[in-house]
């Protein structure tokens, strides 16, 4: 019998201190592919001049990019874990960046749609790989708890950043460094990859790639997205956007059940079934619809209204950054061991509710100090407890041959979590706009300046009713307790860094 632990393969990462590096290296690779989906959007009135491409035609440098990410999530994770971890994460680093390149240099609308489609691909490799590298790398409570603290810190922050990092590159420099930018990550995260993420060897026969699931799953989360994005931009009452929806809900349907019966399932529904583990998967899938409302409409708000540069309005979200970063520190190291995810994120959510609360009280004549800047503390201190405690969960007690596919889910929860709070949120301000406009007849300048801002506020009081029903959600989904392996018992089995995976048997 052949056992699945086997000596340490050439180029693995020692344990100890080195395995923080690690943490550094898949950190990069997080950041640059959550930054990509903020970064650009500030930098589209400049593209959108030097290539001449129409109002129409815009939402298609965002929409082209998260429709290639979400639908290909899955077969991304599930890819990591069939080639190898470290092949797969060099491989979606050197694509990422190639891609990056290309939609830099773009002389055409058509190259950069092209290209950011493929940071879409790339990054629907790149991003459940990272989340598995960590969750293989960090299996000792104490040091998991850390490393997923800096992990869910920069998920949840990583949005914001972009929006900083893409001000200050479109002013200073030029829109297509918005791209470049990752070209220059991911160098850095290369080689440290090189050195630092253990090669891990399969032994045994490789399992096979479930392709039906691959396509049924694929065309579903394509269809969901391009169904949202369809909404956000022709409304809900657009035959196509119903159409993609409905054909997302059949052959979403149509891939649980082939996973039920499939030799070597795609997503092994025994992932799904650990209660803990489902509700993790919905608080963040909560949380990205609720961060979109903070990210869009108060970035709408402070440039708009407070007329703020793009460079101010990243600096403006620094305290909300700074807070969530210290929130889940706090979280993970000293609370979550001791009040678990059913105390802490139901906290979390709670804390961001009342930041959109908050948020709704903002006019015409509101300052940035105290008005902007609270609400933002508390929301970096509600996601700085909602993110970290539920991406550990998630991942925490997965098979190691399935690490990879489980992460995928929590990055496919905060995506569609993104697109329906995308479409939603949007339909719903737009359409509080237009009633309001109606109402408060003759137009005039003052008028639709309270108009928009009449807009945000019911987009903020949606927000706050989601992360309420997230907060009872979780507070009722969550075990009063997480099962954790104690240390000794882990140390005793298996230093993480050097571990052979074992395939399971290709049926």
């Amino acid at each position: 019998m052949t056992s699945p632990l086997q000596a340490p393969a050439a180029g693995a990462a020692p344990a100890g201190r080195r395995r923080w590096w690690t943490l550094a290296v898949v950190a990069l690779a997080q950041l640059m592919v959550v930054l990509d989906a903020t970064v650009v959007n500030i930098a589209l009135p400049s593209a959108q001049a030097d290539l001449g491409f129409s109002d129409a035609d815009r939402q298609w440098v965002v929409t082209a990019y998260s429709l290639a990410f979400g639908s290909l999530l899955l077969l991304g994770g599930r890819l990591s874990d069939l080639i190898g971890r470290k092949r797969a994460f060099l491989i979606g680093l050197v694509g990422f960046a190639l891609a990056s390149a290309l939609g830099g240099a773009a002389d055409t609308f058509g190259v950069l749609i092209a290209a950011r489609a493929l940071q879409g691909v790339f990054g629907a490799l790149l991003a459940p790989t990272a989340l598995a590298v960590l969750t293989t790398t960090f299996t000792v409570p104490k040091e998991r708890a850390r490393a997923f603290g800096i992990f869910g810190a920069l998920a949840g922050a990583g949005g914001a950043i972009g929006l900083l990092l893409g001000g200050v590159l479109t002013e200073r420099l030029d829109w297509r460094w918005n791209l470049y930018i990752n070209d220059v990550i991911a160098v850095v995260a290369f080689v440290g990859a090189i050195v630092l993420v253990p090669a891990l060897r399969h032994v045994g026969p490789r399992p096979r790639l479930d392709v039906p699931g691959t396509l049924l799953v694929s065309g579903g989360l394509f269809g969901l997205v391009f169904g949202f994005s369809n909404a956000e931009r022709d409304g809900w009452d657009s035959p196509a956007c119903w159409a993609f929806l409905v054909g997302a809900a059949v052959l979403l349907a149509a891939f649980v059940a082939w996973q039920r019966r499939a030799g070597s399932p795609l997503l092994p529904l025994s992932i799904l079934r650990d209660r803990n583990r489902s509700a993790a998967y919905a608080s963040v899938m909560i949380a990205g619809i609720g961060m979109f409302g903070v990210f869009l409409f108060v970035t709408y708000y402070v440039q708009t209204t407070l007329g703020y540069s793009p460079v101010q309005t990243g600096v403006a979200f620094l305290p909300m950054i700074g807070m969530l970063v210290l929130a889940a520190q706090l979280s993970t190291n000293l609370l979550l061991p001791r009040l678990g995810p059913k105390v802490m994120v139901p906290i979390g959510m709670a804390l961001a509710a009342t930041a959109m609360v908050l948020l709704t009280r903002l006019g015409v004549d509101s300052a940035y100090a105290p008005d902007v800047l609270v609400p933002l503390m508390l929301m970096g201190a509600g996601m700085g407890s909602i993110m970290p405690a539920s991406m550990q969960t998630a991942t925490l007690g997965v098979d190691r041959r399935y690490a990879g596919v489980a992460g995928a889910l929590v990055n496919t929860s905060q995506q569609v979590g993104g697109s329906i709070g995308t479409a939603l949120l949007n339909t719903l301000a737009a359409t509080a706009v237009t009633d309001y406009l109606a109402a408060h007849a003759p137009l005039t300048a003052a008028v639709g300046a309270e108009a928009a801002v009449h807009g945000y506020a019911t987009a903020y009081w949606w927000c706050a009713a989601f992360f309420a029903a997230g907060g009872v959600i979780a507070a009722v989904a969550f075990r009063r307790r997480t099962p954790v392996v104690p240390e000794s018992q882990v140390q005793q089995v298996v230093q993480p860094d050097t571990i052979q995976e074992a395939a399971p048997a290709a049926v």
